[in-house]
């Protein structure tokens, strides 16, 4: 029995990009589509990649931590435990990352709000 295979236009579809974003992914070595002529045709194992970058990309991860979570997975598909403790790892490092930037976010919204203040008042001052 043969396994399932798709075209560029039905996983641009399917994932809600374009084709060139696809292109981009197979540039970067995260899917190795096969040809039938001129033609690519994505396997399975391109879906479940293309499919995970596409979530990394998402969550805010790197080009590089994509490519070293899914590059993981293939180099150790028995190894689970390892598999997962590196992703706990990974993860939790960037949500480290996104608070602090969410706290420098609010900083600066306090500022902001400050500052808008401040202008109102002189603004109501002046007339």
């Amino acid at each position: 029995m043969s396994q399932p295979t798709w075209t560029i236009s039905e996983l641009a579809k399917e994932f809600g990009v374009t084709p060139r974003t696809i292109r981009f992914y197979e540039d970067q070595g995260i899917v190795s589509p096969g040809r039938d002529g001129r033609n690519r045709v994505y396997y399975p194992r391109d879906r479940t990649r293309l499919k995970l970058a596409l979530r990394g990309k998402r969550m805010g991860f790197q080009l590089a931590e994509i490519l070293d979570i899914i590059n993981m997975y293939d180099a150790t598909p028995d190894n689970t435990a390892a598999q997962l403790q590196h992703y706990v790892e990974v993860l939790e490092k960037h949500r480290a990352t996104l608070e602090q930037q969410r706290r420098d976010l609010e900083q600066t919204l306090g500022e902001i709000e400050d500052q808008l203040r401040h202008c109102h008042t002189l603004l109501k001052q002046q007339g």
